[in-house]
């Protein structure tokens, strides 16, 4: 896709990876809105001349209320893109879990079927444009004490693929994003293989800008992930990343 000249929505780009794309969106010449939950946040990036809304992806009247807001001011837009997202640590042992998992299927994947719904009409009417989900490598090798973020993601990248064959004919393409492990918000201290913010960004958008563009965008870091099971490494990689469930909070000791 070309990167300039557009105008981008992206819900949950006040920090990390949907800020730094935000950016480099912005870099490209296009312009951008960034969506989010904090104020401040919010503020520091209309200082930095992005345009801004609040939105709470979990709530359908707020994101009702950005859609509004933002085709009111951007009625030009075409790019829509879903970085909302947590992830929580779960030990499924502890029933307690079930709120977690709540959090983050409600976040993540519902989340973004909220954002796609509220869009959708505008995106179709238009004739052209593009969502731009956000899944994981984690939705296709689980890191086990996330049950929850693996299975949401997991959702959005089923829903991706059903969104964009019913969006076929209509001129609005769907690209998924699969992120591995990026080093932000301190990331790099927890995960020293985190790949490194500056580095991934800059891999999303020359894959971006590729004709046609593809479905998935995986940088290379994450294709061990997205292919394991194709290329026989699911069962030994899962057993790897099970080693983590030792440091759930319930497991210590």
């Amino acid at each position: 896709m070309k990167l300039s000249d557009h105008t981008v929505f992206i819900a949950g780009g006040t920090s990390g990876i949907g800020q730094e794309l935000a950016r480099r969106f912005a870099a490209a010449g296009s312009t951008v809105v960034v969506g989010g939950r904090g104020e401040d946040a919010l503020a520091r990036l209309e200082k930095e001349g992005f345009g801004t809304v609040r939105i709470d992806v979990t709530d359908g009247s707020s994101v009702a209320s950005a859609r509004d807001a933002v085709l009111a001011r951007y009625p030009g837009l075409d790019t829509v893109v879903t970085m909302s997202g947590v992830m929580l640590m779960e030990d499924l042992r502890d029933p307690a879990h079930f709120e977690a998992t709540a959090t983050a299927i409600d976040t993540n994947l519902l989340g973004t079927i909220r954002v796609v719904d509220a869009f959708t009409p505008q995106l179709i009417a238009r004739g052209a444009g593009a969502f731009i989900t956000v899944t994981s490598g984690i939705a296709f090798l689980p890191f086990p004490p996330m049950p929850g973020y693996a299975a949401s993601k997991a959702g959005v990248h089923a829903y991706s693929e059903a969104l964009r064959a019913q969006l076929a004919g209509t001129g609005v393409d769907v690209v998924e994003l699969v992120p591995p492990a990026v080093a932000t918000a301190g990331q790099e201290k927890v995960n020293p293989h985190a790949l490194p913010l500056d580095d991934f960004a800059t891999e999303v958008m020359d894959l971006l800008a590729q004709e046609p563009t593809p479905r998935e965008i995986l940088v290379e870091g994450v294709r061990k992930h997205r292919w394991a099971e194709r290329d026989g490494t699911y069962d030994e990689l899962v057993a790897q990343r099970s080693k983590a469930l030792a440091g759930l909070p319930g497991r210590r000791g």
